[in-house]
């Protein structure tokens, strides 16, 4: 592995995109350490210690929220908005027409994310703004000038990242917009660590967790299923095309971690409803925002359960979605592929998707435990006399934040073994 560092470092052109890449991660984290003008800090770090949704929204902002930046936002509102698209897509005929004429319709679809970005920024900043108001860390924001210049800064702030993540993907290595989350949840490791090494029983369980907790990603992230194809033999004048065997892999996991943020948007809406509600002066809606702000805290068994069941649900739901819209059985008829044994066309769009199905059962359960480990974890050793708060950094980065950590390296290092291996040099990956 150290000879593919060095390997890459070596060619000019692959040196430059790494560098590159660590420049513009250093931007954003400059960046990030600008902060919105008003914010109370102690009133700040006291929203941190107890609050999950707050915890989470730090991940994907890259660690901007924790000093509330005009970065706070991060690439959030560009995520939300490329989920939204991607599931307006088989619905809307303009969309779906757009999607079938190659790399201009994606550019296309890629310019109405960017535009819907805007107003989703937007109005993240309203709610943020209005959560950070409620604990007291903006208790000057209103309707003046200096509140519009707020929220506007925030949007710049998101567009501002999404434009940096695209400056990666074209011109440096890996997928940009994971690069920056990835670079956040990094820069805020060493501080978990810390903080750790104060107790030293939660320091050797979170390094314990960490490493199954990484194996079980690596497993299932590059578990897969190949289907055997067959194409059949062309013959055109003197030649003979075609008449090879490949196959078409079905991953276990083909939806990354987005049931996770789908469920986490859902999950935590009620508590912040419920959380506004309790507030209020009218003690029926008082005694129900109390009840729903429980019900959806991360110390109950209920919030937990709930979290579980919609990220299998999603898991299915979304896996469906970009799988028909891959339309493979379609393009393996056009390009005069099959599947040996069964029948072109619908039959072999029916076996894809059984097959499809029940990989993604193994996938949803995967992401299910892996978004509710905080709490399994726990659960576990509480018998032990060891009390861990599921709520708490240090479980939320060996959890959600460390699939986009591996899920990142994976994706990175299969780039730069790709580029390795075009220039004939031995790449990260023994085979």
């Amino acid at each position: 592995m150290f000879q593919a560092v060095r390997n890459a470092f070596r060619l000019p052109d692959l040196r430059a995109k790494i560098l590159y890449t660590l420049g513009i991660l250093l931007v954003y984290r400059f960046a990030a350490h600008v902060p919105v003008p008003g914010v109370d800090q102690d009133k700040l770090a006291e929203f941190f210690l107890n609050n999950t949704l707050g915890q989470i929204y730090n991940i994907l902002s890259g660690g901007a929220l924790e000093n509330f930046s005009i970065m706070a936002m991060g690439v959030y509102p560009y995520i939300t908005a490329s989920i939204i698209m991607q599931l307006l897509t088989p619905i809307i005929p303009a969309l779906e027409e757009l999607q079938k004429e190659g790399e201009q319709g994606r550019n296309k679809i890629n310019q109405y994310t960017y535009r819907l970005t805007v107003p989703l920024a937007f109005l993240t900043g309203l709610g943020q703004i209005a959560i950070m108001r409620q604990a007291e860390v903006l208790p000057d924001f209103g309707l003046n000038l200096a509140s519009i210049a707020t929220l506007m800064a925030l949007t710049a702030g998101t567009m501002f990242a999404v434009w940096l993540g695209d400056l990666i993907t074209e011109q440096g290595i890996g997928n940009g917009i994971s690069i920056i989350i990835f670079g956040g949840i990094v820069a805020g490791a060493p501080g978990i660590v810390a903080q750790l090494t104060r107790n030293p029983q939660e320091l050797i369980l979170f390094f314990l967790v960490m490493i199954v907790t990484i194996f079980i990603i690596v497993f299932v992230q590059e578990g897969q299923r190949r289907i055997p194809v067959q194409y059949g033999r062309q013959i055109r004048g003197r030649r003979t095309q075609g008449g090879q065997s490949t196959h078409v892999p079905l991953r276990v996991n083909a939806s990354g971690m987005i049931p996770i943020i789908f469920s986490q948007s859902i999950i935590i809406f009620p508590g912040i409803v419920g959380s506004y509600l309790a507030t209020m002066s009218n003690p029926t809606l008082s005694s129900i925002g109390l009840r729903m702000a429980d019900w959806f805290s991360a110390g109950s068994v209920f919030y937990w359960i709930a979290y579980f069941i919609l990220t299998v649900g999603f898991t299915y739901f979304y896996t469906d979605v970009v799988f028909r819209q891959q339309n493979l059985a379609e393009s393996l008829r056009r390009q005069g592929g099959f599947v040996p044994g069964i029948r072109p066309g619908r039959t072999t769009e029916n076996f894809l998707t059984r097959v499809m199905m029940r990989l993604t059962f193994v996938g949803a359960i995967y992401l299910g435990l892996i978004a509710i480990l905080p709490w399994l974890v726990s659960l576990i050793v509480r018998p032990f006399g060891v009390t861990i708060d599921p709520a708490g950094n240090t479980f939320i980065i060996s959890s959600v934040g460390l699939l986009i950590v591996v899920g990142v390296v994976l994706d990175t290092m299969k780039q730069l073994e790709a580029q390795l291996t075009m220039r004939h040099y031995e790449g990260f990956i023994r085979r």
